[in-house]
């Protein structure tokens, strides 16, 4: 089997192991993972029933050779059962899923991200740190989104202009940016920093910092500033003055954390 293991690994009944594998400290698979060759699993990783580390490409599917790249699991990492994660991609530390989520080849994941159950990122995608994609997101291929956005659910990236086609236009998230239920979003598009998509938006157009655009198509409807706390009056965006959970900063507030570390620090 070929297989690197550290101390405290358990390996649960039914878990398959490829060639090559590495399982450091800690690391536990549960009932019938299936991790395939060459994959590294970092110190404290969770890994639920049923999930697949390691899938095979597409390429490898078409009798041809696979990624030279193997799958990289950070540490502390949580995925939740049923989750399909293809070799060639790299994901960072203290990551979560929930359950049957797919990831497919060659996706760059940053730390402290988290995929919420029935979300499938397609390849060849970056994706920065701190960033929260809720349940049923699709991430089509080419994709970049950066550190501390917002996804919630239902939310649709496209990246076909003419589809069906081969040509693919990947859109584009800038840090801090907010896209909200049930949004679909064009490809090729550029999300600026600290906007807001609205429920429901179509959006067709760039979309400038601080703005908020909704609708269909989505047009600007207002500016971030302009949105108020209903319980307390409070300007509530930019919202990483307003909202601490999970965030670098969580228990001192956005500002002292940036005269501590600065912001583009985890």
């Amino acid at each position: 089997m070929d297989l690197e293991k550290g101390k405290n690994v358990i390996i649960s009944e039914g878990c398959r192991i490829g060639k090559g594998v590495v399982l450091e400290d800690d690391v536990y698979l549960d009932y019938n993972v299936i991790v395939r060759d060459g994959v590294r699993v970092s110190k404290g990783a969770y890994i639920g029933p049923n999930s697949i580390l390691g899938e095979f490409s597409s390429n490898w599917n078409r009798g041809k050779t696979d990624s030279p790249k193997n799958l990289v699991i950070g540490e502390n990492s949580l995925i939740r059962s049923g989750a399909v994660i293809y070799n060639g991609s790299r994901i960072g530390i203290a990551f979560q899923t929930g359950h049957n989520v797919t990831i497919r080849e060659n996706a760059d994941i940053g730390n402290h991200c988290s995929v919420g159950t029935l979300s499938d990122i397609q390849g060849d995608c970056i994706i920065g740190n701190y960033v929260r994609l809720h349940s049923n997101v699709h991430i089509g291929m080419k994709t970049t989104i950066k550190d501390y956005v917002w996804v919630f659910p239902y939310v649709v990236f496209t990246n076909d202009p003419t589809p069906p086609s081969g040509i693919l236009y990947g859109v584009t998230v800038e840090s801090f940016a907010i896209i909200s239920t049930g949004s679909v979003i064009l490809p090729g598009l550029h999300i600026e920093t600290d906007s807001l998509v609205a429920a429901g938006a179509i959006v067709t157009k760039d979309v400038k910092q601080n703005s908020i655009v909704g609708g269909n198509p989505a047009k600007v409807i207002s500016t971030i500033d302009k949105v108020l706390d209903r319980s307390t009056g409070k300007s509530v965006y930019p919202w990483r003055y307003s909202f601490e959970r999970g965030m670098p900063w969580e228990g001192i507030g956005y500002e002292k954390w940036v005269e501590l570390v600065g912001s583009g620090s985890e």
